[in-house]
Parts: structure tokens; C-alpha cells; sequence
């Protein structure tokens, strides 16, 4: 008799970086060569799909517009990206990272899919946090659902999470995989339940069983110019559980799972009368909450 992994039709290993980079120009070559090393320890492990934290090269509290843009490049032909690119194809991977993009004079809060052959594409972040509104630019490019030799990978970043209708959007145009670069900073209290589990992570959990849809946040550790940030990067199964564990609130390490990533697209059938798609109320409000920048895709 088959195991359930030999069943499996679309078998890869989820890796989620957690660590701390550290903002400021001259922070830049060490925060580098920390990603580097965590992506070829992934890639080392069997990892098909690797998420790293939002601004992972960069750093994340700048203080002055200057600043940020004295730490921004361009997509995709800037030295991150490049980067990425290069590992990516060396060793057979996906990357999912997250970059401050410059276009023209506007700055993008930005995160990046490459694979074996390159750049696919980015997602700019929706929904900016605090003083993110002082340099960055919201999205202006929606919400991409990207085909990959894995499966389709959908992307958010950080803040976005604490909105269901982004996840609601992006599995409803037909993601099997949501990867969520994130810079989880401290919240009112009480910061963590009594497991060490923040608030984030819930609404993870909540967002990837409310849609049956795999989602994997990468997010960073320590302080930052007075803001703490609060770790917990987990890959959620579509039942919203985590796969594996929940990184520790200070952990730098890398958290695995096994999926088979299409396994999303019959996850919504819940039973013989229940399929979470068929049960949406579309004749009372729109399939895709009046989103327009593409046509819903059924997993």
C-alpha cells in the first residue's frame, strides 16, 4: 500500500528564514552574505521554496526618506534580485524575498519571486504600516498569483495579513501557496499568549483555514531603533495549523515542511455537501470583493 507521500503529485520542502538584519548602509554587505548563508543551509536541507523576512538585505526602521532611499534598488536587475537569481539557479530553488524597490523617484515596499530560471515576479506591498507611509508608495500593481513548475505562489507582505481580504483575494485566484515576507513588530499587549504564540501567527493560521490555502511567513527577530519585532515565522497547512512548529519569539533558525502545494485545490471540499468555494454567497457580494485586476482562477 501507497504512504501518503508517495501520493503525493506535487511534493516540495517549505523553508521560512527567521533572523535579524540590521538597517544602515553599512549593514548591507553583512545582511547579504546572512541571507546567502540561510539560503544555501535551506537549499542544503532539501528546501524546494524558501521565504525570507521583509527587507531581510536592508534592515527595516529607516528614519528619513534619504535614508531610504540610500537603500533602495531597482527590480529586477538590482544586485538583490541578481542575487537571488544566482542562488536560485545554482541550486534549484524558489526564493521569495523582499526588497525597498526604487521606480523612478517612487519607492516600493516590494517582494520578489525568482526561480531556477530567474525572475518571475514581484508583489508591492498593499497595506503599509506606521511610518512605511513616509517613503513608501502602496501597491499599485494588485495582486499577481504566479504559475510555477511547484504550483501557483501568491504573495503578501507583513502588515497585509491583519486584512482577510487580501488572503480572501489571492487564494480566490487560485494560489495553492501564499508566502508572506514579514517584519511582525510589537503589538499592544499582551505581545504573546501563554504558549509564545503573537497574534500574527493567529491571524496566519485564521487567514490559511478560512481560504484552505497553504501560507508561509518568514518574519525577522530583535530590535531595531526602538521597534521589537516578534518572530513566530510558521507555514500553516490549509486547515490553518501549523506544519511543524512555530519559531520562538528569538530563534534564529529555519523552519521546514513537507507539502504536496496542489493538495490546495481540493482542500476547500469539506464533506459531500460542503465545499467552502460553492458555499460563498456570490449572488450576495462579489467572488473576488470587487477586485478587478484579474479574473478569479478555481483551485
Amino acid at each position: 500500500m501507497e504512504s501518503p507521500v508517495d501520493q503525493r503529485v506535487s511534493p516540495v520542502r517549505v523553508a521560512v528564514v527567521q533572523f535579524e538584519p540590521r538597517v544602515g548602509v553599512e549593514n548591507l554587505e553583512a545582511n547579504a552574505l546572512a541571507v546567502e548563508q540561510r539560503l544555501t543551509a535551506a537549499a542544503d536541507a532539501g528546501a524546494g521554496l524558501i521565504v525570507l523576512p521583509e527587507l531581510a538585505t536592508t534592515g527595516y526602521v529607516f528614519e528619513t526618506r534619504e535614508e531610504a532611499y540610500a537603500h533602495a534598488e531597482s527590480v529586477p536587475d538590482g544586485p538583490t534580485v541578481e542575487s537571488f537569481a544566482r542562488i536560485a539557479a545554482a541550486r534549484n530553488v524558489y526564493i521569495v524575498g523582499c526588497v525597498a524597490e526604487l521606480d523612478g523617484v517612487t519607492l516600493y515596499d516590494t517582494a520578489v519571486l525568482v526561480g531556477p530560471d530567474g525572475y518571475i515576479g514581484r508583489y508591492r506591498k498593499t497595506h503599509l504600516w506606521n511610518t512605511e507611509k513616509l517613503w513608501f508608495t502602496p501597491g499599485n500593481e494588485g495582486f499577481p498569483v504566479f504559475d510555477t513548475k511547484l504550483g501557483r505562489i501568491g504573495l503578501l507582505v507583513c502588515w497585509d495579513i491583519w486584512f482577510p481580504e487580501t488572503a480572501r483575494i489571492v487564494a480566490q485566484l487560485g494560489a495553492d501557496i501564499i508566502c508572506i515576507p514579514t517584519g511582525w513588530v510589537w503589538t499592544p499587549p499582551p505581545l504573546y499568549d501563554a504558549s509564545g504564540v503573537c497574534m500574527a501567527a493567529y491571524l496566519t493560521m485564521t487567514a490559511a483555514h478560512a481560504n484552505n490555502v497553504f501560507i508561509a511567513t518568514a518574519d525577522r527577530i530583535g530590535q531595531e531603533r526602538g521597534a521589537g519585532f516578534m518572530g513566530n515565522s510558521l507555514i500553516a497547512g490549509t486547515n490553518g495549523w501549523p506544519i511543524g512548529r512555530i519559531a520562538g519569539p528569538d530563534e534564529d533558525t529555519i523552519v521546514y515542511a513537507d507539502l504536496d502545494l496542489t493538495a490546495a485545490r481540493t482542500a476547500p471540499i469539506w464533506n459531500q455537501l460542503n465545499d467552502l468555494h460553492r458555499d460563498r454567497r456570490t449572488d450576495l457580494y462579489d467572488q473576488l470583493l470587487g477586485y478587478t485586476g484579474r479574473a478569479p482562477l478555481p483551485r
